[in-house]
């Protein structure tokens, strides 16, 4: 299979992941080696009355949504725990990228029903299912944990955050690559006996 969209997807996803690379190791490199202050931003006092006058109408009550808490001299752990926040989705990114380059590129050279295409898109689904709640999880733990240093009456634990919906994508490419794998064992038995 050799079409046009098919080649641009797969070097558009290719540079992509050269994108999503560069930007973990440059956002690592630089958090790593600022000497700046560590913010995180947190809803446990979501609806808290804020004080103060505000410039609203009578009868109306102001209430916060987010408190954005800063550590001005962080410790290391409070630093690692910043980058945790950011860099598992930007290494999933990367990583879910390139698998996906891949599954393109053998489209191009063997076409798209093969048994290496069902293999490759099954591996991307789980990678995507998968990766996408372990990244969640550490992002959000390192978030929690970094509130909790700040403001210990919160506490820290497990949380997930990020876009989870991608693990029903991921489900689903692994369901696809199952019936596309049945499909080519079912036209190689079909040929085999022509």
């Amino acid at each position: 299979m050799d079409t046009r969209l098919t080649k641009v997807l797969a070097s558009v996803t290719f540079v992509l992941a050269v994108l999503c690379g560069l930007a973990f190791l440059g956002t690592g490199a630089v958090r790593m080696l600022d000497d700046g202050a560590v913010c995180v931003q947190t809803g446990f006092w979501a609806n808290a009355s804020l004080a103060g006058d505000l410039p609203v109408r009578e009868g109306v009550d102001a209430a916060s949504s987010a408190s954005r808490l800063c550590q001005g001299n962080p410790s290391v752990g409070q630093r690692a725990a910043d980058l945790g926040g950011e860099l598992p989705w930007l290494l999933f990114g990367a990583m879910a990228l390139l698998l996906f380059s891949r599954l393109m590129k053998a489209v191009l050279s063997r076409g798209p029903f093969t048994v290496e295409v069902a293999r490759l898109l099954t591996v991307v689904g789980w990678f995507v299912t998968v990766g996408a709640v372990v990244a969640g999880l550490v992002a959000g733990w390192s978030q929690s944990w970094l509130v909790g240093s700040m403001a210990p009456i919160v506490g820290a634990g497990p949380a997930l955050s990020g876009p989870l919906v991608l693990v029903l994508a991921g489900l689903a490419a692994v369901v696809m690559g199952r019936i596309m794998r049945e499909g080519v064992r079912m036209r190689e038995d079909l040929e085999g006996t022509i």
